[in-house]
């Protein structure tokens, strides 16, 4: 147990230092490979507590890739006589360049996201001092503008937000899987040929989703994916529940259309 415990040991500042020159010295790149290995647990670390922070749009595996060049590119320009050690240095590269992968990859600008998230903590706080959820009136007082602005700014978000059937979730055993994906399947999904099947209706349905006209995908993503109730819909769109139980239906019946081979994976009320 002791010998295990030792080869788990952190390694320390001064060990990292002696191998950082050894490599800076040589150039030999299984050092540097080492000082790679060394660092790894860091990146995935970084991201990995990113990913849970904000809303991830494209494939976990994006991050540590992009992590690990920044790892590799620290570990090249570290320059000791700076001050900071190896593992600071490198740390704030790879945040940094966690950081610019996420933005790059989100293509709402930050003012909208920080909207988003007034928005959230502003209806957190009314219901939690009401108990019940604030019309579109109350919430724009609690935040200081306009229902007008309001209902533009919940729009622009859910329309950055229309592609949230492929964005990433954390499953029950805590790994990123798309939110298609969660779909509660029969047990015939156990079976190869059958899940093969699956994949491919489901593929289907991403490509009939995206056919549909920009305000119908809108509707279906508030209504499917925020949850929302046909008439706060109504007051987002700036149109009438009649309407939107409208649009509702011409996408249903779209969506029907293109997808009566696969039924069974298109229930909804």
């Amino acid at each position: 147990m002791k010998a295990d415990g030792k080869s788990r040991r952190r390694i320390s500042h001064a060990e990292t230092l002696a191998l950082w020159k050894q490599y800076k010295a040589s150039g030999d790149a299984q050092l540097r490979n080492r000082l790679v290995l060394t660092f790894a647990p860091l990146v995935k670390y970084i991201v990995y507590n990113k990913i849970r922070e904000l809303p991830a749009r494209c494939e976990v595996d994006d991050f540590i890739s992009c992590g690990l060049e920044a790892l590799i590119v620290s570990i090249d320009r570290y320059d000791p006589e700076k001050g900071a050690t190896l593992e600071q240095y490198a740390w704030t590269r790879i945040h940094g360049a966690v950081l610019d992968e996420l933005r790059r990859q989100d293509w709402a600008p930050r003012s909208l996201r920080r909207w988003e998230r007034d928005i959230h903590r502003a209806r957190e706080r009314f219901m939690g001092n009401h108990g019940r959820q604030p019309s579109t009136e109350e919430l724009a007082d609690a935040m200081g503008t306009s229902a007008a602005e309001l209902r533009l700014r919940q729009g622009e978000i859910a329309a950055s937000d229309v592609t949230s059937l492929n964005t990433l979730v954390l499953s029950d055993e805590e790994t990123n899987v798309e939110r298609i994906d969660t779909i509660v399947s029969d047990d015939d999904t156990a079976d190869p040929e059958a899940a093969a099947l699956a994949d491919a209706a489901k593929l289907r349905f991403r490509r009939a989703f995206a056919s549909l006209p920009d305000r119908e995908r809108e509707v279906a993503v508030l209504l499917y994916v925020k949850n929302l109730t046909l008439r706060e819909i109504g007051d987002i769109l700036d149109v009438s529940e009649s309407r939107v139980c409208q649009i509702h239906g011409e996408l249903k019946k779209k969506l029907r259309s293109a997808l009566k081979d696969e039924a069974s994976l298109f229930e909804v009320a």
